[in-house]
């Protein structure tokens, strides 16, 4: 089994991330981008579901062991080609020429609710699983480019309050911050819902990418531009 697959449901590509916790490392980008450029071959695509076959976690962000690994190995390019790497996959998904929906079945931490926020909607399960930011409790602040994709989707009052507290949130917590489309009731009305909002959309590509970049410009730009001086360095657990 791929630690990330795709299947066709009519329209929809449903892609399932199959490695338990989701870590984000140089695998994790490789399959994402693989299952991505599937995806855009098939014309009869017009919308894409992210989800995860582990009923306890969507994703738990980046894949601290295997960065340590590589800083400690003296790998440091390999881990600085891994964080712009990922950059990439979030530029690619706000760009991507179709509806990208996150369909959260279980955890969403760190740069998993980073990924989370860089998808153009969500549905979260309401009976399990929270959403939240640890960072603040593990001394690794976020680069300014992930900030800027929580920006988009998280009301700044909530996002505040997330970031600062690094407090755990069931998706009832945050039902009222029109963070999802729908919290849903367990993790079958979850896909059922998220997949059908995902029938709704039968647009043409090329417009639906070009709105998208217009809308995600200015987070692109911060993603370039300010999280290269804190890449280039490894300088990922302090603060300016």
């Amino acid at each position: 089994m791929s630690i990330i697959e795709w299947k066709k449901d009519e329209s929809v590509a449903v892609v399932v991330m199959n490695n338990g916790e989701n870590r984000q490392n140089a695998a994790f980008v490789d399959a994402i981008n693989g299952v991505l450029d599937d995806i855009e071959k098939d014309p009869g695509v017009k919308a894409v579901v992210i989800t995860s076959s582990d009923p306890k976690n969507w994703s738990q962000g980046f894949d601290v062991a295997w960065m340590i690994e590589r800083v400690s190995k003296n790998e440091q390019d390999a881990a600085r080609s891994f964080l712009y790497a990922m950059d990439g996959v979030f530029k690619r998904i706000l760009t991507f020429p179709m509806p990208v929906i996150a369909a959260i079945n279980g955890h969403a931490a760190a740069n998993g609710a980073n990924l989370a926020c860089a998808c153009d909607f969500r549905f979260m399960r309401g009976d399990r699983g929270y959403f939240f930011y640890p960072e603040v409790d593990i001394d690794i602040p976020l680069l300014p480019g992930l900030m800027a994709i929580c920006k988009k989707a998280i009301p700044l009052y909530r996002l505040d309050e997330m970031f600062l507290t690094g407090r755990r949130y069931t998706a009832r917590d945050l039902e009222g911050d029109h963070i999802f489309v729908k919290v849903t009731e367990n993790a079958e009305t979850l896909m059922a819902e998220a997949v059908a909002f995902a029938r709704t959309f039968q647009k043409k590509r090329p417009i639906f990418a070009e709105m998208k970049r217009r809308m995600n410009r200015a987070v692109i730009e911060v993603i370039d531009t300010q999280n290269k001086p804190y890449v280039d360095k490894l300088d990922l657990m302090t603060t300016d």
